[in-house]
């Protein structure tokens, strides 16, 4: 059982699925450790790949949990990843919001949460740091994730193909040429 591909994509997808506070983003520091570091399932540079094609397509970015096991173990593999992430965060969800509603506007329920959205966020931090750094853009990659970040709030309603469009234009013309 120990060698089987599609219970260790599980071991790995579901445990991220369940603590994925802040949404898929959050847990891409940990999924990348998890394939590159420890299974050893992708290179970094395959790694950088497909978060880059799981971003480009339709649909949640955390689909790159689709493409890491379709690397494993090709379309039950896939499937394997896809369910692991995406089934048991939607049958806790599911369970907690009639909870959850059930006690909107209680001081429990404000406080906890208030206290888990800075915890949504710094997992969010790690998982764009992760990812940055292994990209080796190097210190101009951390300033325009950083400018990113400050445009989206400053201007929330802005595109982000936007976004993306100037930052690849920056760093194509600043970075890759320097």
């Amino acid at each position: 059982m120990r060698d089987n591909p599609y219970w260790a994509l599980l071991s790995v997808f579901v445990p991220f699925s369940l603590i994925s506070f802040g949404g898929g983003g959050s847990i891409f520091a940990g999924i990348q450790h998890q394939s590159v570091d420890v299974h050893h399932w992708v290179t970094a540079r395959e790694f950088v790949n497909l978060f880059a094609i799981s971003r480009g397509a339709p649909g949640p970015g955390s689909m790159l949990s689709t493409l890491i096991g379709w690397k494993v173990a090709g379309w039950g593999g896939a499937l394997a990843a896809t369910l692991g992430l995406f089934l048991p965060s939607s049958l806790l969800c599911y369970g907690v919001a009639h909870v959850w509603n059930r006690h909107r506007g209680k001081r429990w329920h404000t406080a906890l949460e208030r206290g888990l959205a800075p915890i949504g966020a710094g997992l969010l931090l790690a998982g764009v740091v992760s990812i940055v750094r292994i990209a080796e853009t190097g210190i101009p990659g951390f300033v325009l994730a950083g400018a990113s970040a400050l445009a989206i709030t400053i201007l929330p309603r802005i595109n982000p193909l936007i976004l993306l469009a100037i930052g690849a234009l920056l760093f194509v013309t600043f970075v890759k040429h320097s």
